[in-house]
């Protein structure tokens, strides 16, 4: 294992990407190859100039290919950049202003466009408890997994051939502050009760994106896992997965990708944008928008995430994320501050688990799905 990982930081805090400065491209270096060349399955690359930028990050990190929920209206410019590096999932178009219509009637044409013309063979179904405040209108027929336009889009996209991705759930903190009112967005154990029903009516391949919604709690994915074999998760959600990953023994987190190896994938969750290039913004859909504004800033942000998943899968590191993390002083603001992130602890897999993770589970299941 690399032993200088982390050596290259100057201290100084560089945004909330890179809180002590660290030189993101030496420290690819020192981390070395990759024990496979990755494939993220789970990313926003948008704009062909952010694109570009990630693409120098992928590079250096060992990311060959990347499965991206890019914005219907950039594909062709992220294609036109990255080719076919870049395969494309379906997912809702956020511009539309017609919100009641977003994840509804107006999500059909747009899955209908991402297969016929960017060749998209996943179909994404974001079903966070948030939605009830995005969706519009009364959010009964959309809400759970198999609701009325659920299993319309379903219908739709399994006609099509395609397989699915989830979000589902939220992280605890965000369950212990935004979403308190479990009379408006239910219990966090309620997110998954319509989403075990699809599970058994739809067969095909299924990948719940974010270690499935809950890294807080291994016993639960052992359950849900073991009951759906037609069930993935993909490690996406950098902050996240390494806040509640690196809380949890060790132990206990390698013996889980030890025992799901071939049904957990690599992904990222890197949103990129051309916003992230300017201090001008265009006003962008996305509230990320403001999280970069040089290429500088940009390639710091992009590069954090690969830095923070390879340490933490791969080494015995130990620190703090140099990642900023608001949720801390969401949840306890009398302990942490707004630039406060949690610690980083490397797990140390084995090199057989983390090809797997990094790309032989990506083909067996994606991969395969889409050549089909």
């Amino acid at each position: 294992m690399p032993g200088a990982v982390g050596s290259t930081r100057d201290g100084r805090f560089r945004g909330e990407a890179n809180r002590f400065g660290l030189d993101y491209g030496r420290e690819a270096g020192l981390l070395g190859r990759a024990p496979a060349p990755i494939i993220d399955a789970h990313a926003h690359i948008n704009g062909g100039r952010a694109a570009g930028v990630w693409a120098r990050v992928a590079d250096l990190y060992g990311v060959e290919k990347v499965y991206t929920m890019t914005r219907i209206g950039e594909a062709g410019a992220v294609r036109g950049v990255l080719g076919d590096r870049a395969r494309f999932i379906a997912f809702p178009d956020w511009a539309n202003p017609d919100r009641e219509s977003v994840h509804r009637a107006g999500y059909l044409p747009v899955i209908r466009r991402y297969h016929e013309e960017f060749g998209a063979r996943v179909v994404k179904f974001w079903s966070a408890p948030a939605l009830v405040d995005y969706a519009g209108g009364d959010p009964a027929d959309l809400i759970g997994f198999d609701s009325e336009w659920r299993v319309r889009q379903a219908d739709l996209a399994a006609g099509l051939g395609m397989m699915f991705m989830v979000h589902v759930a939220d992280p605890d903190t965000w369950f212990a502050t935004r979403y308190r009112d479990a009379s408006r967005y239910g219990t966090k154990a309620a997110q998954y009760e319509s989403l075990e029903r699809m599970l058994e009516r739809y067969p095909c391949p299924w990948i719940a994106a974010h270690m499935g919604g809950w890294s807080e709690n291994l016993d639960f994915l052992d359950g849900l896992l073991g009951r759906h074999d037609n069930l993935y998760l993909d490690c996406s959600a950098t902050k996240w997965v390494v806040r509640e990953l690196c809380a949890q023994a060790p132990e206990r987190v390698a013996a889980f990708f030890g025992r799901w190896r071939g049904r957990v994938l690599f992904g990222s969750d890197i949103v990129t944008m051309d916003d992230h290039l300017s201090a001008e913004k265009r006003g962008a859909v996305s509230t990320k928008s403001d999280q970069a504004s040089t290429e500088a800033e940009a390639f710091d942000l992009y590069a954090s995430r690969y830095w923070a998943l390879r340490v933490m899968l791969e080494t015995r590191w130990e620190g703090e994320s140099p990642i900023v993390d608001p949720d801390l002083a969401m949840v306890d603001p009398e302990r942490h501050g707004a630039r406060d992130a949690p610690a980083l602890r490397g797990l140390g897999l084995a090199r057989g688990v983390l090809v797997d993770l990094y790309r032989s589970s990506a083909e067996a299941v994606v991969e395969s799905w889409c050549a089909r």
